[in-house]
């Protein structure tokens, strides 16, 4: 199974689409075998949903989320989890010991400072 973290480096960022890379778990067995940073290849509308799953991407952790981009992932049956905080590694331990929760925190507006 795949786990994606949506993140700024090692942290969980609060902008899923607009995040700098995804921070990718490979896990077998309850425990993670391997990690790789895979840069975002850039926010379009449907595309990032898309393209997790092509990685194989079974969970999708971040910050915070659009509706759209929730929605596109239960179609691709994807659990996303959102409103995490903190590190990548650390949400997906949390995950794996079945103590990470969805808050529910989904974008309304995109006003972003850039």
């Amino acid at each position: 199974m795949k786990i994606a973290v949506a993140s700024e480096g090692n942290v969980v960022t609060e902008h899923f689409g607009y995040c700098s890379n995804f921070n990718v778990f490979d896990i077998e067995g309850n425990k993670v075998v391997k990690t790789e940073s895979v840069p975002n290849p850039g926010h379009r509308p449907g595309f990032l949903p898309n393209f997790l799953h092509d990685l194989g991407v079974k969970v999708i952790i971040s910050g915070g989320m659009g509706g759209s981009a929730v929605d596109i992932f239960n179609e691709k049956d994807i659990e996303v989890i959102i409103g995490v905080r903190g590190s990548a590694e650390d949400a997906v331990n949390s995950y794996l010991q079945g103590t990470l929760e969805s808050t529910g925190s989904v974008c309304h507006q995109h006003q972003h400072d850039h």
